[in-house]
This record gives structure tokens, C-alpha cells and sequence, in this order.
């Protein structure tokens, strides 16, 4: 398996939560499955061949990702309709300051991207519209799942890359629909942020939830 360059976070690696939903589809997640956790040993290569064996993602002799089964139970964040949404995505940090503002998530230098602009909600939370491209898989609604997590963390200034993320995925998506995506930070420690991320249909039907830590680069 590779991770194909439209899918970087920063410019030289993979998406965090695209790559780790590859990792986890190769380990056997499905819609409706056992939510699977994975942890991210380094940044995720672009264009290399990775084998995957017995919970590990190896390039070569290097520890790429583990694979696990999630432990306990993913809370959902909860919704918020899609003019509320609409209306914090307006105020989307990453038009001002992005540390990878060509993100295939977030990133506002991607007009192929999946362009999900989480902005802030007077609670502190996040939330932003998205429109579910064509081609849609469990790693896009992973990918879609990371970054609203992160930007709760990453609102505040400092920079922060995923470490690790369970999803559990109830569907997938209707190709063509607008989403609302939701996130929440539950806890700060040191460099860690731990966070949350649900998709909701546009019913208001939840449709995927992730549980990440995010890692403070400096």
C-alpha cells in the first residue's frame, strides 16, 4: 500500500487521519465495524511502499503505525445545524495563519481538497459544513474526521500534529450531501490535546465519531 501525495497534511507527509483510516481499512475496519485505533510512530511517507503485518505499518525496518482495537467507547460531539455551521466556518483560523495550508482536509490551498474550514462556536467547540466529494471511502471519512478534531486544539495558536485516533463509523456518507462536522477538545497536558470530531448527516444523523490525541510540535 502507499499513501498517494493528494492525500499530504503537511507538504511532505500524509494526511494523519487519511493515512491512519488506509492503516486501519488494511487491518480490516469497516462501516459498522469495531471501532479500530491507530497510532502514528512517525509521519506518515508519501509514494512508499508500506507492508502491513500483525497490527504494524512497516517501511521497511521502520515503525510507520500500529493498529489496534479502540478501547471503551467513542462519545459523539454534540450537533449543531448547518447555519450554525456555515457561520463559524467563516471565521476559519486557517484563512489567517495554517501550519499546512495545503492539508488535503483543510487546507485553503487545495481547491481539490475536502476544504472542511472548522471555525470556532462560542463554546469553544468547533463545526463546519462539508460536501461529501464523489469518491468517498472509510479513509476520507477518516481524513474528514481528523483535522475538525485538531483545529480545536489548533485555534488557540500552537501547532499540532495527530498522534493517534480511533473512529468508529456507523455509514458512509451520500456523495454530493453537506455534512456538518463538529469537534471538541476534552483535555489539554503538556504537548497533548486530547479531542473529539463526529460527522452528522444532514438529517442530524450521526455518521462517524473519532477520539485523537493530538502532539504540540514545539
Amino acid at each position: 500500500m502507499e499513501i498517494p501525495r493528494t492525500f499530504n497534511g503537511p507538504p511532505e507527509s500524509g494526511n494523519g487521519g487519511w493515512s491512519a483510516g488506509m492503516f486501519a481499512a488494511q487491518a480490516g475496519a469497516r462501516v459498522g465495524g469495531p471501532a479500530l485505533e491507530v497510532t502514528l510512530r512517525v509521519p506518515p511517507p508519501l509514494e512508499t511502499p508500506l507492508s502491513y503485518a500483525d497490527g504494524s505499518v512497516l517501511d521497511g525496518e521502520t515503525l510507520v503505525a500500529t493498529v489496534t482495537e479502540a478501547a471503551g467507547e467513542i462519545p459523539a460531539v454534540g450537533p449543531v445545524g448547518l447555519a450554525t455551521a456555515e457561520v463559524a466556518a467563516d471565521s476559519y483560523p486557517g484563512f489567517i495563519r495554517h501550519p499546512f495550508p495545503t492539508c488535503y482536509v483543510c487546507g485553503p490551498e487545495r481547491p481539490d481538497g475536502l476544504r472542511i474550514f472548522s471555525g470556532p462556536l462560542p463554546d469553544g467547540r468547533t463545526a463546519a459544513p462539508w460536501v461529501v466529494p464523489a469518491e468517498i471511502d472509510l479513509p476520507v471519512v477518516w481524513a474528514a474526521l481528523d483535522c475538525p478534531g485538531g483545529w480545536t486544539a489548533l485555534q488557540h495558536g500552537r501547532t499540532y500534529v495527530l498522534g493517534r485516533i480511533a473512529v468508529s463509523a456507523d455509514a458512509l456518507p451520500e456523495p454530493g450531501s453537506t455534512c456538518v462536522v463538529v469537534g471538541e477538545a476534552t483535555e489539554f497536558a503538556g504537548r497533548k490535546a486530547m479531542v473529539l470530531s463526529t460527522i452528522y448527516a444532514p438529517d442530524g444523523t450521526k455518521i462517524a465519531a473519532a477520539r485523537a490525541t493530538w502532539i504540540a510540535t514545539s
